[in-house]
């Protein structure tokens, strides 16, 4: 099916600088495809205590603990819209290109997937700051590791980043 994606709003950050800023529904849903909702605590592929939808930090901004109280579906969709929040601003920071919706949720959940330090030293983001847009989407690739062995879940969600970074009609295909 497809999903179809909500219309961007432009928001102005305090540097004064504009930006077009995703719909959130259409980055959640892609987001929690892949990270699927766990209550209770867990180690991710990693190793790292993650809970929700693979969020590895509390409310109160504190690491997630593998002993940590269960929590419920609510609070893990609102971490996770905090941190897909806090990614899009990492974004704005860090790419210098114009970007539509599509890439802006494939790179939100790469960033959300590898970290911003991650991101920010990526070659990807590297290509696409010099506009290579294809070359990025076709680097997202290097980061199918965790723990320094390649995951078959994270060689799928590359790909599907890549295909959704590329596919500029508007639509984001389960």
């Amino acid at each position: 099916g497809l999903w179809l994606v909500s219309s961007s709003r432009h928001v102005r950050y305090a540097n004064g600088k504009e930006s077009l800023v995703n719909d959130i529904e259409q980055t959640v849903k892609f987001i929690s495809k892949f990270e699927g909702f766990s209550a209770e605590p867990y180690l991710d592929s990693g190793g790292i205590a993650t809970i929700g939808f693979g969020s590895i930090w509390r409310l109160n901004g504190t690491r997630v603990h593998i002993s940590d109280k269960p929590i419920s579906f609510e609070r893990a969709t609102v971490l996770l819209t905090r941190q897909i929040r806090y990614f899009e601003r990492k974004i704005e920071e860090l790419v210098v290109v114009p970007l539509n919706e599509n890439q802006r949720t494939a790179l939100t959940s790469i960033c959300f997937n590898i970290g911003g330090g991650n991101f920010q030293s990526s070659t990807f983001r590297q290509k696409l700051n010099r506009g290579d847009y294809v070359g990025c989407a076709n680097n997202f690739w290097q980061w199918r590791r965790a723990g320094g062995k390649i995951v078959k879940g994270l060689v799928r969600r590359r790909e599907a980043e890549r295909l959704l970074f590329l596919d500029s009609d508007g639509g984001y295909r389960k």
